[in-house]
């Protein structure tokens, strides 16, 4: 058994938190310059090159990217062999996120209640989700979530007849639906499968995945292929303005679901699709 005090989680996401808003992540950074060499229109690449300078304004000042810190949701892979020593790990992790978004002057956008609206004044609580895996390490994703393009995401509760096409009918239809209010180019996460909430979760966590990566199940690597190139035909473009950079990725993943459903989220994400991971 490994024991890891809770003081070590707190001291990584606040720093995780910190960093996650100041600097894009090198696969993200380097696919939005790539797609600044490639777009076709003029408009278009004015838009991406103004983006690289607020990439670059960002890192070379320690500002954040963008005005919109983001909600934190925290994803942690425990060991099973790891025992934490200290405070409870929900109030560790809490405080990190809080100590985080105070120090790094972040912009604290969470409110206590969702109607009564009450701002909690230090961007907590994060939305955390936890799983047990094997070995004696912690992996930390810390992805805080801007809410511009959150509240451009969809949960279709398709019917299993609805099949690849219906998936992909939505995919294309909710990119659509989202225009410039996802802050365009964006990253779509896609979540097949599952249940209600499960297909949710998944669609998250394949925006924390690595842009140029693949899932490894053939049909889904060409699903991914197609909507990517369909997505960028749609000629919304950077700052929803045209051209031929609509997403800069997709990334999809599946999991088992009930024979009489077709589970299906879509979780958009901006160009400031923020994540960081540390392994403990």
């Amino acid at each position: 058994m490994r024991i890891i005090s809770t003081d070590e989680i707190k001291k990584n996401i606040k720093e995780m938190c910190i960093e996650a808003n100041y600097e894009l992540s090198a696969d993200v950074k380097d696919k939005l310059y790539d797609q600044a060499q490639k777009e076709e229109s003029v408009l278009g690449k004015q838009i991406l090159q103004q983006l690289k300078e607020n990439l670059d304004i960002a890192h070379k000042d320690r500002i954040p990217i963008c005005q919109d810190t983001g909600m934190a949701v925290v994803f942690l892979k425990i060991g099973q062999d790891v025992h934490f020593e200290g405070e409870n790990l929900e109030d560790a992790i809490n405080d990190g996120i809080r100590q985080g978004y105070v120090e790094g002057y972040l912009r604290k956008s969470v409110v206590k209640d969702p109607i009564e609206r009450e701002n909690t004044k230090d961007n907590t609580p994060g939305v955390i989700h936890y799983e047990i895996v094997p070995g004696d390490q912690v992996e930390i994703t810390v992805a805080p979530k801007g809410f511009g393009s959150e509240n451009m995401s969809r949960v279709i509760m398709l019917k299993p007849a609805d099949g690849i096409e219906g998936v992909k009918r939505e995919i294309l239809e909710t990119v659509r639906l989202a225009g410039p209010n996802a802050c365009p180019p964006v990253v779509v996460g896609v979540g097949i499968g599952g249940t209600f909430e499960k297909c949710a979760l998944l669609a998250k966590k394949a925006l924390t995945r690595e842009l140029g990566s693949h899932n490894p199940i053939p049909y889904v690597k060409e699903l991914e292929d197609e909507m990517l190139e369909q997505i960028n035909q749609l000629k919304i473009g950077p700052g929803g303005l045209g051209g031929t950079t609509t997403a800069l990725g997709i990334n999809i993943e599946t999991y088992p679901t009930h024979i009489a459903g077709l589970p299906l989220a879509i979780n958009m994400c901006c160009h400031v699709n923020r994540h960081k991971k540390r392994i403990l």
